[in-house]
């Protein structure tokens, strides 16, 4: 069996805003095994990039609450000068941006010789060089030594989110964080991006946790699933069962709200409303409720636990077990169907 990485346990990120703190990420608990990709998915503004923040710690202003185990350590009890040993080490995270995550002002070789010499000391600087060569030409870059050389914006946006990923890997890190890596890069960059983190995670044997909205992209790359809507885990299973079987309402409005092969000539599911703001998010009962108007109240818990319905997948209130779509009704009344 694959060791456990990573345990977060009843995480907590409140940020705040005038005189109170509103959850971000509300009581999320997950694992992720060595050589696994857990993909975390949902809408923008849905708290995947605020949890991302929260296990690297990079949040100067959020009050976190709950533990955060790392090889069965709590990292949220660590110095500064602990974090910073562990952080682009052990933990690493490649950033979505890659325009604001590279120094303007560095060639890119510096930049990633500036993460080598961080983490040791003792390597000259001819091998952080030749380690700097090998890490671009590692993630697909061609005449690594004249890039080396170069300044992000002398590179094209694929060639720069892979120095950012080269940057992540350089210490080969046991735990990857990839917080939107294929945004804004066209379908053809976007797979070699993808095929590339597939080759590091079988290289390096890492967990990488990826987040993204692209659920393309997570039936490509993942092995297990944990959707979040509104800073909460609402459903977590295998890709396979997920895809083949999802049970949560949000699961399913995103699942149907996508074009595919089947959909063609038929009416994609939209989504109602939006998510909520934090400070206007429910805090008490199901929180997607508002957005599927036609469940009724009685459907919904209360106070939504995650279910386990099947070894490994979970699902957050009861409201699954009574979800329909409205204009799936409308069929069967019009088939005659009661």
């Amino acid at each position: 069996m694959d060791e456990k990485l990573l345990e977060i346990k009843n995480l907590k990120t409140s940020f705040r805003i005038e005189d109170d703190y509103y959850a971000a990420v509300d009581d999320v608990s997950l694992t992720v095994n060595e050589n696994e990709v857990l993909a975390i998915v949902g809408e923008s503004g849905c708290g995947k990039s605020a949890l991302a923040f929260s296990l690297m710690r990079l949040h100067n202003r959020a009050k976190i609450e709950g533990d955060i185990l790392y090889k069965g350590e709590d990292i949220t009890e660590y110095s500064k000068g602990q974090i910073n040993k562990l952080r682009g080490d052990e933990m690493s995270m490649i950033f979505q941006d890659p325009l604001t995550a590279l120094n303007p002002l560095m060639e890119i070789g510096d930049q990633i010789g500036e993460v080598l010499l961080l983490h040791n000391k003792t390597l000259s600087k001819t091998k952080r060089k030749a380690k700097a060569i090998s890490l671009l030409e590692k993630v697909g870059i061609a005449r690594p030594e004249q890039v080396y050389e170069q300044f992000p914006h002398e590179l094209s946006g694929g060639m720069r989110q892979r120095v950012v990923i080269a940057i992540a890997i350089a210490n080969d890190p046991e735990v990857l964080i990839a917080d939107e890596p294929t945004t804004a890069l066209d379908a053809t960059i976007q797979s070699q991006i993808l095929d590339l983190l597939n080759e590091l995670k079988e290289d390096m044997n890492a967990g990488i946790i990826l987040i993204t909205h692209d659920l393309g992209v997570v039936a490509e790359m993942a092995d297990r699933v944990a959707v979040m809507y509104a800073g909460q885990i609402v459903e977590v299973a295998d890709v396979h069962s997920l895809f083949g079987n999802p049970q949560h309402p949000y699961t399913r409005s995103l699942l149907s709200s996508v074009p595919n092969a089947e959909s063609v000539g038929s009416k994609l599911h939209v989504i109602q409303g939006i998510v909520p703001s934090l400070q206007k998010l429910p805090r008490t009962g199901c929180r997607f409720r508002s957005r599927i108007p036609w469940i009724d109240e009685s459907a919904h818990e209360e106070n939504p636990k995650l279910h386990e319905i099947s070894p490994g997948h979970f699902v957050r209130c009861t409201c699954y077990k009574e979800f329909f779509f409205p204009d799936e009704k409308e069929e069967d009344q019009h088939h005659g169907v009661s």
